[in-house]
């Protein structure tokens, strides 16, 4: 299970913690509750949680026309300490006015680090997995600057890639980070700098680089840096995923990477995520809003659990968390109680209540 710790926001003046909920659209709104509920169920680990309700969306936007309403960004900023974001259904088309509220909630938040562990559960399991993708959550293509020509040959359709300094040396020093706590630390750089040769090249210079920086002063001497091509990335993934410690990569590479590893260890349904900045950080189930099973009672509330666990960990609730990995550790284990997407036949709400009566 994900035990390292990332950047603890301090604890000491919360005489409660007041998370906000946004289920969003889809099964969020089936695993965030469940979620709510096991951070219910670690009582006084947990010093009187309150929960806010938050809007956020495409189920959102249908109904007001505004997909990331500002008075959820408000709530988030002066009201809460951390938050759970659970699935948006963002449209495969270009929709007039949409744009999707998780992205646009990292960038309003600075929440400029995407964390994802993928570790095997199960004794003996194979392939072994136990790595962390450390994924630049800001940049890349995802800032959405998209434009749309029509030139000699038809259509023209040309996207705007950043990579800057300040953001690959922030992800960078988070990754050490990561690394420097684990017991193997090793860090490898994801990218394509062969071919994209000034963006990629920025990012894996300036990556390599953070132990160079004023002020780190050897903190990071026993870190081993190692760098692959992202598509020999994704290859040796699959073929020989006990390579890898903790990755860093740009967004978009991070996102693949990070989808990619999951299906090492069954199932997206039990990768979890924080949204992590310098002052607040937000957990998220990596799984979509997968529509095929929405209403059906059977997505599986694992990823948002362990979600809330990274959260509070993040925040220096070690205990919490620790009692939440164990006890979701313990039912996938077990194997009695499992969803469908793991080969069982349980319901959400079996799987949480496994979890709640380890808990």
């Amino acid at each position: 299970m994900f035990r390292a710790s990332v950047r603890t926001l301090s604890t000491a003046a919360r005489q409660s913690l007041r998370i906000g909920l946004i289920p969003a659209d889809g099964i969020g709104k089936e695993v965030i509750p469940a979620a709510k509920a096991a951070i219910l169920a670690l009582g006084s680990d947990i010093p009187n949680p309150q929960f806010v309700d938050l809007a956020a969306g495409w189920e959102t936007f249908t109904r007001t026309g505004v997909a990331l309403p500002q008075e959820t960004v408000d709530i988030l900023r002066q009201e809460c300490d951390c938050a759970l974001f659970g699935s948006v259904s963002s449209p495969s088309r270009k929709v007039v006015g949409y744009s999707s509220p998780i992205v646009a909630l990292r960038k309003e938040l600075d929440l400029y680090a995407n964390i994802r562990p993928v570790v095997s559960v199960l004794v003996g399991e194979k392939p072994s997995v136990d790595l962390i993708v450390v994924r630049e959550n800001t940049e890349c293509l995802y800032v959405k600057q998209e434009v749309q020509t029509v030139g000699e040959h038809g259509k023209e359709a040309r996207a705007t890639r950043l990579i800057t300094e300040r953001a690959s040396r922030r992800i960078g020093q988070m990754a050490f980070e990561l690394a420097n706590a684990r017991p193997r630390k090793l860090l490898t750089i994801i990218h394509k700098s062969n071919v994209l040769s000034v963006t990629d090249g920025l990012f894996r210079e300036t990556v390599r680089s953070v132990p160079t920086l004023p002020g780190v002063n050897g903190k990071y001497d026993q870190v081993t840096i190692s760098e692959q091509l992202v598509d020999s990335a994704v290859y040796r993934l699959f073929r020989e995923p006990e390579i890898f410690d903790v990755l860093v990569a740009p967004n978009l590479y991070g996102d693949i990477l990070s989808d990619a590893a999951a299906a090492l260890v069954g199932s997206l349904g039990l990768i979890p995520s924080i949204n992590a900045g310098d002052n607040f950080v937000m957990g998220e189930p990596v799984h979509g809003s997968a529509p095929d099973i929405e209403g059906k009672g059977i997505a599986n509330p694992i990823a948002s659990i362990r979600s809330a666990a990274l959260m509070l960990r993040h925040l220096g609730y070690t205990k919490g968390a620790d009692r939440l990995d164990t006890a979701v550790d313990q039912v996938i284990r077990e194997g009695k109680v499992l969803t469908p997407d793991l080969k069982g036949t349980s319901t959400t709400n079996e799987v949480l209540e496994a979890v709640l009566r380890i808990l």
